[in-house]
């Protein structure tokens, strides 16, 4: 990897953590809205800090696994245009991010 790219994917990761501790565009699955405690489950997912090469191959920051109350549940940060109907490169300032909260089942 080229210091070029060691940077671009630092800005990648540096991006999504902080979308993801902010708690904006989240969406929710029907699975996910029906645990208990939502509150405390976004906390959850706004305060992940366990990625290692294993879970975080690509070092983006952009998904995460919790157990929550004996529930298997997925993040993932997704990255779109103006319209929010094509991807979009996550370090382009007009890259619009959505994070997605679901059951591991809904994957």
């Amino acid at each position: 990897m080229t210091i070029d790219q060691i940077c671009e994917v630092s800005k990648v990761a540096m991006l999504n953590d902080e979308f993801r501790q902010s708690g904006m565009g989240v969406t929710l699955t029907n699975g996910a809205q029906s645990l208990e405690d939502l509150n405390g489950l976004m906390k959850a997912v706004r305060g992940y800090d366990y990625f290692n090469d294993k879970n975080d191959p690509w070092h983006e920051h952009d998904f995460g696994k919790i157990i929550w109350r004996g529930n298997k549940v997925f993040w993932k940060i997704d990255y779109y245009d103006k319209t929010m109907t094509k991807w979009q490169e996550p370090v382009s300032p007009d890259c619009h991010r959505v994070l997605t909260v679901m059951l591991a089942d809904e994957y």
